[in-house]
């Protein structure tokens, strides 16, 4: 035997810069082959062997040089044994893994893998897929190892050995860090904490959190000792996630950022946190939000007012502003917001995120602080598509308390991480929808955004077409019901906390003073509604809605359209102080019911994130995720907040 001693050597600058663009994301899902081009092209072998044909037979020390650049680029050493020879078979390689990475013996699927002792060291590489098979029944333990092979397997050495990195971190990457043994919730979430305490609190002063659960670090314990003994429950098992603050939570008070419910603690999760919990995620914190969820800049009485990380003198967009920025400074890994008008999807598009509206009845509303149930949804908000379908699967299905669930029967798929498909806008017809492109000076640093996004569109295989919605004008006339339903709905929400509440109705909310005095004249001019049973709220409920859906359809049909596109918000972030407009792109989702996605788009010349909006027909969420996924993919348009490192 000899032994290939794989050291720690101090790479430069410009060597870990080139590293950063080969570090395209890797995953063995639906894939069984351990050779891949596009990993082939990104990893190279050492310098005079980069010209190598993939099916060419790797040499012992030619693997072993590519293993010290691995090993090298993550910043630790190992020491690899297997024979000097011309040749290295694929059991020597996976033995050699085996012993120098201290990896636990496993078992295999491999039909061709018999001997016991092969059994346990193919196994072991197989399960933290540092090597899977040449097809789904077939190791070929005695086979040369290829080039193409031997690349393949670098780049999972090295994704292996290198630290956990917090900053941009998904939950395929926390996943694969509690697998490897790298990390734990319990250090996960004191991490998160102690972002929270860096930038929240101190520093740029992002004021996002309003609550931390204190129960926080033992919960992560307790799911740590869960996993040791029986494995993950799922991919959130573990998971810190932060929902906004109108979202129920037995073991945290729901505010609605308004003093006035500083000390309601409801007696049950709201129904998407309960899944959450039940699927293994920790709710890390509640995130401040516009009080009561009336507006667009995230201002509270409770919380104040919430910064965007991006540029800390502008607002971080709104209702939901709170989990856009606290999710976009890497202050947890997800959130969830609610949106009524584009709450969810306003801040995502100021904060670089991906945001969803769901299709009205996906997901229930059990427990959320209602602000017009006609027209509210919960959904995630996440830097990745990945994350957000994620999220979204967690969260959607039938309630029996809330009957709008009912219509998602029969309308789920078995995962929407199914649609994660990287050729997604291949072929897929989009309507680019001229009105909501904006026209305005004020609205030229989105609009120029979004030509470039419509370009992408073209260049990743879709073909976009220009339409014009039918009836748009009389659409956006019709207001929001939130002004209509907000004081029915809420004093119905303050009945069920049961004698505890601190207030029964929106008149002893107001006569108490306690909430955010700017927002007085609203709260006092909802409050003055008398009744729903009135012609002009029966005529938005009924022909808005018809009208919408109708004319969003027809346009969809006539031009065979998979999705609609525009910004998801006409105009940046503007300066706190200032008059905040976001335009009016976000009715179309909550008028007709529909689902929408929005997406990085990129930024403006003065560095404000930009989002690009696709919407779709009812249900129909997993079309959305791949486009949108697509998109993604093709272009990497999010980039981290500057400010908070």
């Amino acid at each position: 035997m000899q032994r290939f001693t794989v050291s720690l050597k101090k790479h430069c600058m410009a060597w870990t810069a080139g590293f950063l663009l080969l570090s395209i994301p890797f995953t063995a899902q639906g894939a069984a082959l351990d050779y891949s081009a596009e990993t082939a092209k990104a990893y190279s072998l050492p310098p005079g062997d980069a010209g190598k044909p993939d099916g060419g037979t790797v040499t012992s020390e030619e693997f072993a040089r590519l293993l010290e650049q691995s090993a090298s680029l993550a910043g630790t050493t190992v020491s690899f044994e297997l024979p000097a020879s011309a040749a290295v078979t694929r059991l020597e390689v996976a033995a050699g893994l085996h012993d120098s990475l201290q990896l636990k013996d496993a078992p295999e699927p491999f039909s061709d893998v018999s001997d016991a002792a092969a059994v346990s060291v193919v196994g072991a590489v197989y399960q933290m897929k540092l090597m899977t098979g040449v097809s789904d029944s077939l190791f070929l333990p005695d086979d040369a190892l290829t080039y193409g092979q031997a690349r393949t397997i670098a780049y999972r050495v090295y994704d292996y050995l290198k630290p956990f990195e917090l900053v941009e971190t998904t939950i395929a990457d926390i996943q694969r860090a509690m697998e490897q043994g790298k990390l734990t919730s319990r250090q996960l979430v004191q991490m998160y904490i102690e972002r929270i305490e860096k930038y929240d609190h101190q520093g740029v002063k992002l004021n996002s959190i309003i609550t931390i659960n204190p129960n926080a670090l033992s919960i992560a314990e307790q799911l740590d000792r869960e996993r040791a003994a029986k494995g993950p429950r799922g991919p959130l098992h573990g998971i810190p996630v932060i929902v906004k603050d109108n979202f129920d939570t037995s073991d945290m008070p729901t505010t609605a950022g308004c003093v006035c419910l500083k000390d309601s603690v409801p007696q049950t999760d709201a129904e998407q946190v309960a899944k959450l919990k039940a699927a293994g995620a920790i709710i890390l914190a509640k995130a401040n939000l516009h009080e009561f969820a009336f507006g667009i800049t995230t201002s509270s009485s409770l919380g104040g007012q919430t910064r965007n990380p991006y540029a800390p003198d502008h607002y971080p967009g709104g209702s939901s502003g709170g989990t856009g920025a606290a999710v976009a400074a890497n202050l947890a890994l997800a959130g969830l917001g609610t949106d009524t008008g584009g709450s969810i999807r306003i801040p995502s598009s100021f904060n670089s995120l991906v945001g969803i509206r769901p299709t009205v009845g996906l997901s229930s509303r059990t427990g959320i602080i209602p602000l017009a149930l006609t027209q509210d949804v919960g959904g995630p908000i996440a830097r990745t598509v990945t994350d957000a379908a994620i999220l979204l699967d967690t969260t959607a299905g039938y309630d029996p308390e809330d009957v709008a669930t009912a219509y998602s029967v029969g309308h789920i798929p078995a995962s929407y991480t199914n649609s994660l498909d990287p050729n997604g806008l291949k072929g897929a017809r989009i309507g680019v929808v001229t009105e909501l492109l904006g026209g305005k000076p004020e609205e030229k640093p989105v609009t120029e955004v979004v030509y470039k996004a419509i370009d992408d569109l073209k260049r990743l295989g879709a073909e976009t077409i220009p339409i014009t919605i039918p009836n748009l004008k009389e659409i956006m006339a019709y207001p929001s019901l939130s002004g209509y339903e907000f004081k029915f709905q809420l004093n119905d929400y303050l009945s069920s906390l049961g004698p505890k509440a601190p207030y029964h109705s929106l008149s002893e909310i107001i006569a108490s003073g306690q909430y955010d005095k700017t927002q007085e004249s609203s709260m006092k001019t909802r409050d003055a509604r008398e009744s729903l049973n009135t012609e002009e709220y029966k005529d938005i409920v009924l022909k808005r809605t018809k009208l919408t859906r109708d004319s969003l359809l027809k346009v969809m049909a006539d031009y065979h359209l998979d999705a609609l596109v525009y910004p998801s918000a006409s105009q940046p972030a503007a300066v706190i102080g200032s008059q905040q407009n976001a335009g009016s792109n976000n009715r179309l989702s909550p008028y007709s019911g529909f689902p929408a996605i929005t997406v990085p788009a990129g930024f403006t010349p003065d560095g404000l994130p930009v989002g690009l909006e696709f919407l779709g027909r009812a249900f129909d969420e997993a079309t959305l995720i791949k486009l949108g996924y697509a998109y993604e993919q093709g272009t990497h348009n999010r980039k981290p907040p500057a400010l908070v490192p």
